[in-house]
């Protein structure tokens, strides 16, 4: 069961009691205007997922989120695919799965079935939003990837400025060209809006061009919006150009680069990725665990950007999700018996299911990199 399965399933549950009556009619109204999100417990915490669904519609149900838990919890514990539901705290839902192997052979199933519309609403939610900024290429590019977020998430976007780029300064509105920037509307609002309003960089705009789309995007996006971004090489800005484990940019588009170029070899080896074939008796498995949970969890974050209008979230989880599978794929060059646990044969060994399931893994891994990416309005080069 998969993050998206087990939302429509706790959503399925809270429908139930209010139709049975234990729960009051207001809680559907109220359960269905909101989203059921379930995440992985924090650290030290119980279960495969959480939800805090009823503390979400206590008050709608006019009883304790406690009350409400125990409520779904019996309706939860009866679905197929759950093996046990804990409340913890005020009113949390923690849900064990029975099968962790067929669910991580889900996830990677729905991955390649989704491509890199993983992750993201369909169809849209007929909400509107409008981003609203500064004339600053920092803000006007945060505003750009906020809208490519929100869109995934199914939300209709306008993009405004308080006024266009000034006309005696060529480089300002080469620089939204060059950025892949688009802005709907300029002008100040009768009424204020809510305004993205990030430290703006701490140099012209001619300067951050020198980085190149992909590298200034990223130096721009990846700090918090109230971190002040380097794009100078005085403030370290050309660490974004460097081929090396230090630069976050470079680990994520080699960990895509190197999703693709296991695909290459497997076809000239004469095998293809199954992501039907699960790693329940592969010996690799435990390998891909941690994997596996930054994949499940992606969809979690890229909600939370786009809730909080913060492509600097996405682009750190990027980082996680990278440096996850590039400890899966080295992994067994440390293992003792390294070609079992190998993402591609080695030698003379024949490709078996477990290489097909390990290779389904990689490009699954591959595929959200490059969603994620271009949400960033980053490119993902195939050859690194």
């Amino acid at each position: 069961m998969t993050p998206v399965e087990l939302s429509r399933t706790v959503l399925r549950a809270t429908r139930r009691a209010v139709d049975a009556g234990e729960l009051s009619v207001d809680v559907a109204a109220s359960v269905e205007a909101g989203s059921v999100r379930v995440e992985r417990p924090r650290p030290g915490g119980r279960g495969d997922f959480a939800t805090n669904v009823a503390l979400q519609i206590a008050r709608a149900a006019g009883r304790t989120p406690r009350d409400v838990a125990e409520v779904l919890s019996a309706r939860l514990a009866a679905e197929p695919g759950i093996a046990g539901v804990d409340i913890t705290g005020p009113g949390f839902l923690n849900i064990t799965l029975t099968d962790a192997r067929a669910r991580a052979a889900a996830l990677v199933r729905e991955i390649h079935e989704r491509g890199r519309c993983y992750g993201h609403v369909h169809p849209d939610t007929g909400d509107v939003a409008q981003l609203h900024v500064p004339r600053d290429l920092r803000a006007a590019v945060l505003a750009d990837s906020a809208r490519r977020i929100l869109r995934s998430q199914g939300v209709l976007v306008r993009v405004t400025c308080d006024e266009q780029p000034d006309p005696a300064r060529a480089d300002a509105i080469d620089a939204l060209d060059a950025l892949d920037v688009r802005i709907d509307a300029y002008g100040r609002p009768p009424e204020p809006l809510p305004t993205l309003r990030p430290v703006p960089a701490p140099a012209p705009a001619d300067a951050v061009l020198r980085l190149g789309r992909d590298a200034a995007r990223w130096a721009l996006l990846h700090p918090a919006p109230h971190d002040h971004p380097r794009v100078t090489p005085e403030q370290g800005g050309d660490d974004h150009l460097v081929q090396r484990e230090s630069n976050p940019l470079f680990r994520v588009r080699y960990a895509y680069a190197r999703t693709r170029a296991l695909t290459r070899n497997a076809a000239a080896l004469g095998f293809a990725a199954d992501p039907d074939v699960d790693m329940e008796a592969d010996p690799a498995a435990p390998l891909a665990d941690a994997l596996l949970t930054a994949l499940g969890d992606y969809p979690a974050t890229l909600a939370s950007a786009a809730r909080h209008r913060a492509p600097d979230r996405l682009a750190r989880y990027l980082v996680v999700i990278a440096d996850a599978f590039l400890a899966f794929q080295s992994a067994p060059q440390s293992a003792p018996q390294e070609a079992a646990f190998a993402v591609l044969p080695r030698g003379d060994e024949k490709p078996s299911a477990a290489h097909r399931a390990r290779l389904a893994l990689a490009e699954a891994a591959g595929t959200v990199l490059a969603g994620g990416l271009s949400l960033l309005g980053i490119n993902a080069p195939e050859f690194l």
